[in-house]
């Protein structure tokens, strides 16, 4: 099996090879130009991304793929962070074999330490102090040094190095958040409009806005909400609690499950909505959310 880690703030995971539109190119270079996409999407066709099928799910900075085929510039790949009912090994996919760096899993770093991005954005820098590519939040590197302000980390550029303090240091696992801190890193991306498939400030779909903010605080989860409802401890909605993902469904919340966000308190929630819509704190009570309500799972240990 060959394994690889994605060279790029964040690869998009495409349905298939076949998915961009010429639009999309700035998506599939290396380095790649997430800003130049969306500035150069209409709201129709961000809205495409999921009208049509296009796109999956996003990859971070060095997380770990499978190749299961290459097809020309492409590779199709498993997500080995992302569980999925789509693929027992993760979540399957499409990348461009340039946003990749094949790897040797025997030779996979065993640094025990790791560093997860806490700042929005912070760049990886050479030796010289030159950015060798921006991360987003919650990417995570193993680290090897530690020196004069700055983690010295191994990733698909070689050793490079991070602002100490644009990271959280850990070992094994990161420590577990409260409700509190879930919410605060939930609310720094409050007015951020959502992107399907989005795992980055640049953008969140529903439950990539819930996987990232969990992952943020040392909960890895499914990456799709109908996963996400499926795993986690099982809450009757009159014992939801700050933290807590709360999921709904069509039909009155009979039907096919469609959306998750974070219970605020209150009666509110925190999510992003749809297409066009901007991560919010939302009134439950009086919308269709308020009757398609169906589950309510804790991931937060108490």
């Amino acid at each position: 099996m060959r394994t690889a880690q994605i060279n790029v703030t964040a690869a998009t995971l495409w349905t298939e090879p076949a998915s961009p539109r010429e639009l999309d190119q700035p998506a599939l270079e290396q380095p790649v130009r997430i800003e130049a996409w969306l500035d150069g999407m209409s709201a129709e066709e961000r809205k495409e991304l999921l009208d049509g099928n296009k796109v999956q799910s996003q990859v971070l900075y060095g997380d770990t793929v499978t190749i299961e085929e290459v097809k020309d510039d492409w590779a199709q790949v498993v997500v080995l962070s992302q569980s999925s009912k789509k693929h027992p090994a993760g979540y399957p996919g499409w990348i461009p074999v340039s946003q990749l760096t094949e790897i040797d899993a025997d030779d996979m770093d065993p640094a025990e330490e790791k560093a997860i991005v806490t700042s929005d954005f912070t760049q990886l820098l050479d030796e010289n102090g030159k950015t060798l590519v921006s991360l987003a939040f919650t990417t995570i590197l193993p680290v090897t040094g530690l020196e004069d302000g700055l983690v010295e980390v191994h990733t698909p550029h070689g050793q490079a190095f991070l602002k100490r303090d644009a990271v959280t240091l850990f070992n094994d696992e990161l420590e577990k958040g409260t409700p509190e801190t879930i919410l605060k890193d939930g609310e720094r991306f409050l007015d951020l409009l959502y992107l399907w498939g989005g795992m980055t400030p640049f953008g969140y779909d529903c439950s990539g806005f819930s996987y990232s903010m969990m992952r943020a605080n040392g909960y890895l989860i499914p990456r799709d909400a109908s996963d996400q409802a499926a795993a986690g401890k099982e809450i009757e909605k009159e014992d939801v609690k700050p933290g807590d993902l709360i999921f709904f469904a069509y039909e009155e919340g009979k039907g096919r499950l469609h959306h998750v966000a974070i219970y605020h308190g209150d009666g509110k929630m925190i999510h992003s909505p749809t297409p066009g819509k901007k991560i919010m704190i939302q009134e439950i009570a009086g919308t269709f959310y308020e009757k398609e309500w169906c589950q309510t799972r804790r991931y937060w240990q108490e």
